[in-house]
Order: structure tokens, then C-alpha cells, then sequence
């Protein structure tokens, strides 16, 4: 047994659902089964039961959740404990952030980053929530900015801020409108990022854009969002993003399209800062550090 069969065990306990683990994993759903098979075999029972609609834990999944969970803690706990032992003069502190950042809360991290200076060198670590989450579960992140929701075990969450959100429409066709309705997405391509670039709200959205008759579906690999402008330029195709001007995603805008707000929805993306409980208990000089962070980024900038 390696640990990697506790971690994907772990996954999928959590998701109840070997394909919504796997995306979180970034590994493809057969190669993860295959590895509970052998993780099964390995300690002689079963740990799921499963048909194709539902995943659940059995007795023996259920005693093994919180032995694995220990055991991955203490595993992905070994740099930061050296570190510790070690004892460096000037300590390190990681701090993930996530692409489309609000301007407003980058200039509150940047009073933060001041405010920290004195007592250690802040180090900010970019990527996707799902991936930051993971670096803060796995003790590489001390805390974190992540898109929300966030549910995990352990994971204490503090909302810093809630952008409203538009549909990113072509401007030929909406020049001069003060919003949409739902009613008139229906008819258009979602164009919708890779899964690895979107926080899990927007699930949600998706769920009610289908509810509402929007069923066809456009994801470009890119990654790039000014790929997105030039496809719903078109026309024929929208998007979803902050209505805020001094947005993170201003770069997706330019004279050919136009961001206008639903009006008979009113989506709106949370953004919190993320960290482990059992750290801040271990450690009263980062219980200090993100007190002073959620002072710092629901301030006004100075």
C-alpha cells in the first residue's frame, strides 16, 4: 500500500463519486477505481459499495476515513514539521491565490504583505482553488485565497469578499441593453473554461443554466480568456463573469462585447481565505498571521 491509495481512497470518500474525485485528482475515473480495487484487495474488504447512480462507504470504508485522514496529515506534514525543527532565523510563509483576483482585494494583500514583513517573508503561489485547497490540506500552503464554496475536512473558511456576476454577451447584438434575461441565453453556446480553471460554483451555475433551457456547450482548452472575448465576438455564444469593472477578468473585455447583468438571476462568486484548524493550534504565530490577514483584506486598502 502507498500512500497515494490513501490519498485517492480519501478523494472519493469525500465526493461519494469516483468521477467527481477524479477531477479533483486531475486523473482520469478507470486508473482511480483500478486503485481502490487494489487498496480492497491489499487490506482484504471492501470500502464501497457502488452501482451506476450512487457511492457509499461501508462499515469498513467508514472505520478507515479517519485512520487515512490522520495518516495523510502527518504525511503531507513532514516539510513544514523539518522546517520547524530546523529552526530557520526568518521563517516562510506560502500564500496561494487564484487567477481573476478582484483589484480591490490584491491591493488589501498588499497591505497584508507590509503588514507581515517585519516577522516573515511572505510568498504568494499561484493556481486554481481545487489546487490551492489541496496545497493548504496538504501543509505546503499556510493559508490560501480560493474562489468558495470550500467543504473539507478540517478547513476553516473566512469570506472576504462577493463579486456579482453577468453573462459576457456579443455587443452587436446587446449594445445599448442594461441587462438580459435568462430566457434570451437560451438560444446561445455557453462558452465554458476547462474544468481546472473553474471554482466549484460554477457547477451550480451550470445546474441553472440547464434548469432554464441553456443546453449547449462550448469549453475551450485554452485556458485563455481573451479566446473567450473573441468567440462570443461572433456572436451566438455567451459567457459567465464579474460585472465589476476593476474585476481581475477586466482582460476578457474589449469594444466587441459587453457584460450585463441577468435579471431574473443573480449569481455572485465568493471569495474566502482558507487554512488548516489543527496548524493554527499547533502554531500561535500563524493563528497571529491569519488574524492579521483577515483584518488586513476586508479593510480598505490605505
Amino acid at each position: 500500500m502507498e500512500i497515494f491509495h490513501l490519498r485517492y481512497f480519501v478523494a472519493v470518500a469525500e465526493k461519494l463519486s469516483f468521477s467527481g474525485a477524479a477531477r479533483s485528482l486531475h486523473m482520469a475515473t478507470s486508473p482511480l477505481s483500478q486503485r481502490i480495487r487494489d487498496l480492497e484487495r491489499e487490506l482484504g474488504t471492501v470500502l464501497f459499495e457502488r452501482d451506476s447512480h450512487h457511492v457509499q462507504l461501508t462499515e469498513s470504508g467508514t472505520a478507515l476515513l479517519p485512520i487515512a485522514r490522520d495518516a495523510l496529515s502527518r504525511f503531507d506534514d513532514v516539510p513544514w514539521r523539518l522546517r520547524e525543527a530546523i529552526g530557520r532565523h526568518r521563517p516562510v510563509v506560502y500564500l496561494g491565490v487564484p487567477p481573476g483576483l478582484h483589484s480591490t482585494l490584491r491591493e488589501r494583500l498588499t497591505v497584508f504583505t507590509r503588514r507581515c514583513a517585519e516577522v516573515c517573508d511572505l510568498k504568494r503561489w499561484p493556481g486554481g482553488s481545487r489546487e490551492l485547497l489541496l496545497g493548504v490540506q496538504r501543509g505546503e500552503l499556510a493559508m490560501a485565497l480560493v474562489h468558495l464554496p470550500v467543504h473539507a475536512e478540517g478547513i476553516e473558511v473566512f469570506e472576504l469578499m462577493r463579486e456579482p456576476l453577468g453573462a459576457v454577451l456579443p455587443a452587436a447584438d446587446f449594445a445599448g441593453r442594461e441587462a438580459v434575461s435568462l430566457h434570451e441565453l437560451v438560444g446561445l453556446t455557453y462558452v465554458r473554461p476547462v474544468a481546472r480553471m473553474l471554482p466549484d460554483y460554477w457547477d451550480e451555475l451550470e445546474a441553472r443554466l440547464t434548469a432554464a433551457g441553456v443546453h449547449r456547450r462550448m469549453t475551450l482548452d485554452t485556458g485563455d480568456y481573451g479566446s473567450t472575448a473573441e468567440v462570443i465576438a461572433n456572436r451566438g455564444a455567451f459567457a459567465i463573469s464579474m460585472l465589476d469593472p476593476k474585476s481581475g477578468m477586466q482582460k476578457m473585455r474589449d469594444e466587441n462585447i459587453t457584460v450585463l447583468p441577468i435579471q431574473d438571476f443573480s449569481p455572485s462568486l465568493a471569495t474566502g481565505l482558507i487554512w488548516r484548524q489543527d496548524r493554527t493550534e499547533e502554531q500561535p504565530e500563524l493563528h497571529e498571521l491569519i488574524a492579521a490577514a483577515k483584518e488586513s483584506m476586508t479593510e480598505p486598502a490605505a
